[in-house]
């Protein structure tokens, strides 16, 4: 029953994250639970949680084992919290986690519960690999026999195609074409250029070495495995070394590895109450979750996979009664250089606005020095469910750094959505 007469503000108390690691490498033997196990703990033991009950947690990972059913759960029993606080998995792509904390967010507005956590993980170094159907049949087939011989008999169908393992999907089942391919027909619709691309990459390695220099994330990222920081960063890249990259999606195209996202593992959380619940254990508010929209686009027809929070974003604005400039800090997640440019150009466009927003006038343009100015995807990683709380916990603490102001999130994921929502202090 929801149970709330009132609104309550969400209070975000604060987050944290392992260091992201390029797939295949420094997490190479361990999984989505031990990641997420971790992350987990590391929050409890900043905010003094060990023995505590909350209201809930919720997370999820994209990529996972059917042995991982109760992930979330199973974290949170090993993260140091009471064994009654409750866990629920969830799974939007590469939204997943802001939708947790979304979720989360809903529940403390309403009453329902007072404190919860929201986070993702992912890995594509513990990929499951299974084998084709027909093989599966062939199991469960001689799983049913009753006797000896029908429990054999299908055995005799055994062929050597059937050890042939398949690996997760990495394409869109409605188009067959992968993340990339379909960003790059992006790129051409909206005339983005690689320069454009490669200075955006450029920018977000360089926001990222030195958020690290200065601390920034000193109490945001907890050592795991050997790792103190993100492990594909790149310090030392130049725009001029950017450019040298061949494109991967298309041999004519302007998307390469430098200015799209590798693949990643790693793990986030945020830690989320009522006022009063942080009040009664003395732990400062950082920022409130104030706002949040989801949107799909019909990226099978007129428009592209990862335009979603393009749409989602004005939506939002529209709720909350303010404007496209009315921020100090903007965390667009970086899939690829190219997808952020489409959205900020689309939203400069009066007849994006127009014909697909229904707006009078064009949203307008940002101050792109208020992009991702800790760094962005292309620089720290995207371990896909991973990365909306990774945001959360970086633009809160930003937030509660400046004093005041407000922070707008925008991730796109794939199936054609985008989650957004605005965090304020």
């Amino acid at each position: 029953m929801l149970v709330g007469s009132q609104v309550r503000r969400v209070a975000v108390i604060g987050g944290g994250r392992i260091p992201f690691a390029r797939a295949h490498g420094a997490y190479a033997r361990v999984g989505n639970q031990e990641m997420l196990t971790a992350v987990f703990k590391s929050v409890v033991d900043r905010f003094g949680l060990k023995g505590e009950i909350l209201g809930d947690v919720v997370a999820g990972a994209v990529i996972k084992h059917s042995s991982q059913w109760n992930l979330a759960r199973e974290s949170a029993l090993g993260s140091g919290l009471a064994p009654e606080t409750p866990g629920l998995d969830l799974q939007r792509a590469c939204g997943t986690s802001l939708e947790a904390a979304i979720l989360i967010a809903n529940k403390i507005a309403l009453g329902q519960i007072d404190s919860g956590m929201a986070g993702g993980v992912d890995t594509v170094s513990d990929a499951p690999i299974v084998y084709s159907r027909d093989y599966q049949q062939l199991l469960l087939a001689s799983f049913r026999g009753r006797s000896l011989g029908q429990r054999v008999r299908p055995w005799l169908g055994l062929r050597p195609r059937h050890f042939k393992p398949t690996l997760p999907g990495v394409v869109e089942p409605r188009t067959g074409k992968s993340m990339g391919e379909s960003c790059e027909q992006m790129a051409v619709d909206w005339s983005i250029s690689r320069a454009a691309q490669d200075q955006l990459a450029y920018e977000s390695h360089r926001s990222a070495a030195a958020a690290y220099d200065e601390g920034f994330y000193q109490d945001l990222v907890v050592k795991f495995e050997g790792l103190e920081a993100d492990n594909n960063m790149r310090r030392d890249t130049t725009v001029e070394q950017l450019a040298k990259l061949r494109p991967v999606f298309s041999k004519d195209g302007t998307l390469t590895a430098g200015n799209s996202t590798p693949m990643t593992d790693g793990a986030s959380a945020v830690l989320l109450a009522s006022e009063d619940w942080a009040r009664q254990r003395s732990l400062p508010v950082q920022a409130y979750l104030t706002f949040g929209k989801v949107a799909a686009v019909d990226f099978m027809g007129a428009e592209g996979l990862l335009m979603a929070p393009a749409y989602a974003v004005p939506r939002m604005l529209a709720d909350a009664g303010i404007a496209l400039q009315d921020f100090e800090f903007y965390e667009i997640h970086e899939a690829f250089a190219a997808q952020v440019l489409c959205t900020l150009k689309a939203w400069e466009s009066p007849e994006f606005c127009r014909d697909r927003l229904g707006l009078d006038a064009p949203l307008g343009s940002i101050d792109r020095a208020k992009l991702n100015v800790k760094g962005g995807s292309l620089a720290v990683g995207h371990p896909f469910a991973a990365t909306g709380t990774r945001i959360v916990a970086t633009l809160a603490k930003l937030l509660q750094q400046k004093g005041s102001g407000r922070g707008l999130i925008s991730v796109c994921t794939a199936g054609g959505m985008g989650v957004t929502a605005i965090l304020e202090r």
